[in-house]
């Protein structure tokens, strides 16, 4: 496990995900993701919280950007739990 110098505050983690959860966009880039949020956030602490989200699979990183693909609903979970072809 690597040791951080620095690891980003929950706040600041937060302040992310809602920007990302909440943009109009389906894809984003890294730098229009910087200027959508309210306070200037470090480029290395915006990479440990995207790897964090994309760990917890609320998000998706490819080569065109972001995109939010955290999904809290039900019907949805239980479709996929049950192996439902839609």
């Amino acid at each position: 496990m690597q040791v951080l110098k620095h690891s980003p505050t929950l706040n600041t983690v937060l302040m992310v995900e809602n920007v990302l959860e909440n943009m109009n966009e389906s894809v984003i880039t890294i730098a229009e993701l910087k200027r959508k949020l309210p306070k200037q956030v470090n480029h290395n602490t915006l990479m440990i919280i995207l790897y964090y989200l994309e760990k917890s699979n609320k998000i998706l990183v490819s080569l065109k950007g972001i995109s939010w693909i955290h999904n809290t609903n039900t019907n949805m979970e239980k479709a996929i739990t049950r192996g439902l072809e839609l």
